[in-house]
């Protein structure tokens, strides 16, 4: 078994990064067996197919690196890398792009919600953003890629590009790439803004008050929780009784997610009870949880020589286990190379 995945490095992690991806990272890492692997990486060559400001392209891949290893992520035990240091990953991509069909891009909705109305203006990385991530989890020869609803599509056409290249290109019996199959967290927590309880937590909201940063203080954390859009309603008893209140449902599957249990386990706590009672102990839960990451986070943040170590020792692994996927594809390809 090997798990490949990658975050863009756009910003800082909140806290729906963490429930919704790096804690299911960091127990994919922890729960692996001898001979199993984990690969993530920072995706600054993604980053680069929309505009962006290159100082902050490099701040924020440091940063990003600092949060992921403060949530648990041991580079000792994983592979931890950005792109940009693995030429295999934009290599491998060109070779896969005589694979790719036209057509199979077109169906990608993810460029057109990002292109919006002027897609004669988008990039060409965008456009071809989807191919690139098949090279990721391919040249590894991935047998498994966390994904959530938003990434299925890409992963479907990664498995689509592999099986095209090893029936157009390889003897039956000697596949150059293995098909990886997708991993879908069993609790894939879903965490909505803390001002809109109808919209996803997102670095990209103008309000830092819609979402708790894995970078904020204790202080921070708490009172972000305290001014959270609720309603002037008790908790239910039962999570039916949250229909019509996103807001209030929200804050519970956050603190559910938070202890592992269930929004059900934390209403028959907490049903009857008001926000003034629900709040602080939500309060002291989070800061329980995430104080430590912030405070490890902070430290490793202003250690620039030893994030530069992490990310150089991750490549160099990296680029010695994609070594063998490249020499195949280019050899099935008839590319002669020195």
């Amino acid at each position: 078994m090997r798990v490949v995945s990658g975050i863009q490095p756009t910003g800082s992690l909140h806290l729906g990064n963490y429930l919704g991806a790096i804690r299911n990272w960091v127990r994919m890492q922890d729960g692996l067996a001898d001979g199993e692997q984990c690969l993530f990486f920072l995706a600054d060559l993604h980053a680069i197919s929309m505009p962006h400001d290159p100082a902050g392209l490099r701040a924020a891949t440091l940063e990003m690196t600092a949060a992921l290893v403060a949530c648990g992520i041991d580079p000792a035990r994983s592979v931890l890398f950005n792109q940009a240091q693995v030429p295999a990953h934009a290599e491998l991509q060109w070779l896969l792009n005589g694979t790719a069909r036209m057509g199979w891009l077109n169906r990608m909705t993810q460029f057109k919600d990002k292109s919006g109305k002027n897609r004669e203006g988008a990039s060409v990385a965008l456009y071809t953003y989807p191919v690139l991530q098949a090279a990721d989890v391919l040249l590894y020869q991935a047998t498994h890629v966390p994904v959530g609803d938003d990434q299925k599509q890409h992963l479907e056409l990664a498995r689509d590009i592999a099986q095209k290249f090893n029936n157009d290109f390889c003897a039956e019996d000697a596949p150059v790439f293995t098909l990886p199959d997708p991993i879908i967290p069993s609790e894939a927590a879903r965490i909505m803004s803390l001002r809109d309880g109808t919209a996803k937590m997102s670095k990209s909201d103008p309000s830092d008050m819609s979402r708790i940063n894995l970078a904020d203080d204790p202080d921070e954390m708490a009172k972000k929780i305290k001014k959270a859009k609720t309603d002037p309603e008790p908790l239910p008893s039962e999570v039916a009784g949250l229909d019509g209140r996103p807001e209030a449902l929200n804050l519970v599957s956050i603190y559910a997610a938070l202890e592992g249990s269930t929004p059900d386990a934390v209403l028959a706590r907490f049903g009857g009870q008001g926000f003034g009672v629900f709040k602080p102990a939500m309060a002291e839960l989070v800061v329980e949880t995430l104080g430590p990451i912030q405070r490890r986070f902070v430290e490793l943040k202003a250690d620039r020589e030893a994030l530069d170590a992490i990310l150089a020792r991750g490549a160099a692994r990296a680029r010695e286990i994609g070594v063998p996927t490249l020499k195949a594809a280019y050899d099935a390809l008839g590319l002669i190379r020195g």
